[in-house]
């Protein structure tokens, strides 16, 4: 079996728990009312996350390629890259309190756009402002879930 498909097992096995975990998830009284309730995304994501991964598994064999794991193409990666982003990530949901969304985010987006290769600052940390402004507003203002947009200090 393939590279390909190997990781199709695997997302389908976390699509799978992650549906469970949806589906099984308590409401609370208040909740079962709603018309969007907390659970309703997450399931929609683990069916699409399903299917995917079913489509990429019984999906007819390409060519005549042989479907083993080569480990040389995996050492092609750039996993220092991708280990980079994940310290990133995590440093992101660590400095969410103390720098509050929108610091926290405009750094996260312009330390990892810089990790892969944007250099044009005048482009990156509006861009960065942009988006962090525009979550912060769906979330907060049309979704109504408090997101503290500035630093502990600030307020």
């Amino acid at each position: 079996m393939g590279l390909e498909r190997w990781i199709a097992v695997v997302f389908l096995a976390l699509s799978v728990v992650y549906g469970y975990a949806s589906v099984t998830y308590r409401l609370l009284p208040f909740e079962r009312n709603m018309p969007f309730l907390p659970n309703t995304w997450p399931m929609v994501l683990s069916v699409l996350g399903i299917v995917l991964s079913l489509i990429l598994i019984l999906a007819p064999k390409r060519g005549d390629a042989e479907e083993v794991v080569d480990l040389d193409t995996l050492r092609g990666f750039n996993t220092t890259q991708a280990i980079w982003l994940l310290v990133a990530m995590v440093l992101f949901a660590l400095s969410l309190r103390p720098l509050g969304f929108i610091a926290a985010t405009v750094a996260f987006l312009c330390g990892s756009g810089f990790l892969l290769g944007e250099r044009k600052a005048h482009i990156m940390v509006p861009i960065a402002l942009i988006g962090a402004f525009g979550i912060w507003y769906l979330v907060q203002e049309l979704l109504g879930i408090f997101l503290r947009p500035w630093p502990w200090f600030m307020g």
